[in-house]
């Protein structure tokens, strides 16, 4: 007898990720040879290397995880679903270090290698995930003349900045911005998720030639022979200009720590002030280009940055309950007159709705926002309110595919 395992409802290889939050999958008899009755017993387990990810199971949309799970599946080939998640603490470092397999009895029947995929604290990257990531950055870039391009134009002027900062949809905007290059980035490598600079902290690690860089005293950021990010290109001239004016060694001074950022406050109409601290902050501890919103994007380390602040939002999310958009202290509606265009909850976000001119910008950049085999959100023009609710919460239609290595789902 045999089965087959589809992860995040399909057989794809590209959808063989998941995060903390739960993924729907199946499961159903492909040859039923062997079977004497209507349904048999199946037993789904994960085997793991020893640093690889864990997965855990479900059968429905509630209740707990556990480490295996039974079903019994119909031979005449009618699936049957379930929930598989990785287990907290335990993501991957490669993809397809942990195996889904499918038992009856002792006979394996079925298996599928998949990911516990999820966004990691950079300076803590084995070799392989900084080296995966930093190549498919290089060759999304590909000079100057790649995909990268259009993320670049998305944050140049002042007319486009506006759609992105200044106001309450500062988070929700840059949220499927780092989606969309996220996506991008594992269209060429599926194993690729974007790390964060934790800003807060030391990260020696993450100004290393090999990494994002070493500058020197002009600012001009020195990278090993063998990383690619030495053909890095935009607007038309090479390399990367970052001057720090820390040691980098240590972490920014003046900047508000984490548990600083989550007091800031349980509303989002106060707590997005952290746009200025320790967001802003965070980008004027250098000069070069990461220090101005409209060059920002030509330096690589903005997109870590950028991850930070996204999970820093994620974590304050969880810590206060503030996944639902129609929970007033969820997000900064600015009442009764509301926010200007594109930072209310139901306004479509550009560039990725293409819409241009009036007070939006002339063009939009990059078309709709990338999508992905393993989750249908935020749709290829999102809305604001379609950003908050990222790991499917309250609504598993929601779920946008990525989590963060210290956030968990419940």
């Amino acid at each position: 007898m045999n089965v087959e395992l589809q992860i995040n409802n399909s057989v794809s290889p590209g959808a063989r990720f998941v995060s903390w939050a739960p993924s729907p999958c199946r499961i159903r008899v492909t040859n039923p040879s062997g079977a004497t009755s209507p349904t048999v017993n199946v037993q789904i387990t994960g085997r793991s290397t020893t640093t690889g990810g864990v997965v855990v199971f479900r059968s429905g949309t509630t209740g707990a995880f556990g480490n295996s799970l039974t079903l019994a599946v119909p031979i005449n080939g009618a699936s049957v679903s379930f929930f598989v998640a990785g287990r907290f603490g335990r993501p991957s470092i490669n993809n397809g270090d942990v195996t889904i397999e499918a038992r009856t009895g002792t006979t394996l029947v079925g298996s599928v290698p998949v990911m516990v995929r999820v966004r990691k604290n950079a300076n803590l990257l084995t070799a392989g995930e900084r080296d995966r990531f930093v190549s498919a950055l290089a060759q999304l870039n590909n000079q100057g003349m790649g995909r990268f391009a259009d993320f670049r134009e998305m944050h140049r002027t002042s007319i486009s900045l506006a759609q992105a900062h200044g106001a309450a949809g500062f988070l929700p905007w840059h949220r499927a911005y780092l989606l969309d290059l996220e996506r991008e980035l594992q269209a060429i490598d599926l194993s690729v998720s974007l790390p964060y600079w934790r800003f807060d902290q030391a990260a020696p690690n993450l100004f290393k030639g090999d990494f994002l860089g070493v500058s020197n005293s002009l600012g001009t950021v020195l990278l090993s022979a063998a990383n690619p990010l030495r053909f890095w290109v935009t607007d038309g001239v090479p390399g990367i200009n970052r001057r720090p004016f820390f040691n980098t060694a240590s972490a920014p001074p003046g900047l508000f720590n984490e548990a600083q950022t989550l007091g800031l406050s349980t509303q989002y109409r106060l707590f997005r002030n952290m746009e200025g601290n320790p967001h802003g902050l965070a980008h004027t501890s250098f000069g070069g280009f990461i220090f101005s919103p409209g060059t920002a994007p030509r330096d690589p380390l903005f997109f870590l940055l950028h991850c930070n602040v996204d999970r820093l939002w994620a974590k304050w999310q969880k810590q206060n309950g503030r996944f639902d958009p129609a929970l007033a202290a969820s997000y900064d509606s600015n009442l009764p007159t509301g926010n200007r265009i594109g930072h209310n909850l139901p306004d479509t976000m550009w560039p990725w709705n293409g819409v241009t001119g009036g007070q939006r910008p002339p063009t939009a950049p990059g078309g709709p926002l990338a999508t992905s085999p393993g989750a249908t959100a935020p749709g290829p023009s999102p809305r604001v309110r379609d950003c908050l609710d990222y790991q499917g919460s309250l609504n598993p239609i929601s779920r946008m595919g990525f989590g963060y290595d210290d956030v968990p789902f419940v």
